[in-house]
């Protein structure tokens, strides 16, 4: 029988009737097949129980990327893209919205301090623009006592992206 048959719930049933040295193995041997994954496993060790730790040095991490970003439009946009897959892949491996939330509007304040505003390159807007409807999207699946926090924190990131960025609009 194939390897892929197996569903996760079989996988569950048969973990659980492991023994911890087996089960210590199994953890360290997909560790070393995939980079994610032991980032992962690094993270749910070491880092999962300081959320506010994590989330800063995240967005130290994302300001870093775009203190090195290039001038010209289209390698900026690959760093862009980049960074937004790195925030992508740290969201997940907390699980949690809040923390997608504060990451992506530290890249949109990164994004005001660091790109020319008076760029042409309507790639480049577009990220920016999309990064706002998705953090809108996130806040409103939030529970109404957490939206109010981060409603705030997006309203005034939207104020201060009329003010700076000519060619957007909500």
């Amino acid at each position: 029988m194939a390897t892929d048959a197996y569903g996760l719930a079989d996988i569950k049933k048969e973990i659980q009737h492991l023994a911890a040295p087996q089960l210590a193995d199994l953890v360290l041997r997909l560790a070393r097949y995939k980079k994610e994954n032991k980032e992962l496993l690094a993270y749910l060790l070491f880092v999962a129980g300081d959320e506010e730790a994590f989330i800063a040095q995240s967005k130290y991490e994302v300001s870093m990327m775009f203190y090195i970003m290039p001038s010209q439009a289209f390698a900026a946009l690959k760093v862009l893209r980049k960074i937004l897959r790195l925030i992508t892949k740290l969201s997940r491996f907390s699980g949690s919205k809040t923390v997608e939330i504060s990451l992506l509007i530290g890249f949109c304040n990164n994004y005001l301090e660091y790109v020319n505003p008076k760029v042409s390159y309507k790639p480049m807007r577009t990220v920016f623009i999309r990064q706002i409807e998705k953090i809108g999207k996130l806040i409103a699946k939030l529970h109404e006592d957490v939206q109010g926090d981060h409603q705030q924190e997006f309203d005034e990131l939207v104020v201060k992206a009329e003010e700076k960025l000519s060619w957007f609009t909500v």
